[in-house]
């Protein structure tokens, strides 16, 4: 049983959003005018669909999960997790900023801040973290994880049906 393949999936669509932004930042860099809608939506997305129902997903359930099997973790990556997860939210906050201040350099860095943060925390978390939790876990615990899944899935279902993914 795997547990983790859906929190893999909901990795690639975050890295398409990743390459439409990082796409953006460049053209923008090469002289197009800043589409404060673009940005709008791209920190929709993070807030709702990356963080709201992926994080919550990982935070909640998987990271928790791991830690009541401690002792089957060859080393304990979730601290690290959790900070890079933090760090995202302060890019988040950089681009809201700079948005708020018409500040198109501040926008610019806090948005390729995010997006090489995430490249390489999701390198992390699939390469690294995920095999560890699906190593670490019983089917019982797994079979637990996947009910919460659905459970926090329906919830935020209804509210992930508004997050725009047609900007990228």
């Amino acid at each position: 049983m795997n547990i983790t393949k859906i929190l893999s999936d909901e990795h690639q669509t975050i890295l398409k959003v990743i390459d439409a932004v990082l796409k953006e930042c460049n053209e923008i860099e090469n002289g197009k005018v800043l589409e404060i809608g673009f940005f709008q939506k791209t920190i929709d997305f993070i807030k709702n669909y990356a963080d709201k129902f992926h994080h919550a997903k990982e935070e909640d359930i998987l990271f928790k999960a791991m830690l009541e099997n401690i002792e089957n973790l060859h080393c304990n990556p979730i601290p690290v997790m959790l900070h890079e997860h933090d760090e995202g939210r302060k890019y988040v906050k950089g681009m809201e900023d700079g948005l708020t201040n018409s500040d198109t350099r501040q926008i610019l860095e806090n948005a390729r801040g995010y997006c090489f943060l995430l490249q390489q925390h999701i390198y992390k978390e699939d390469n690294v973290l995920y095999p560890m939790a699906e190593e670490a876990l019983s089917d019982e615990q797994k079979d637990l994880v996947n009910q919460r899944y659905q459970k926090i899935e329906s919830e935020l279902n209804k509210e992930m049906k508004m997050v725009d993914l047609k900007f990228m």
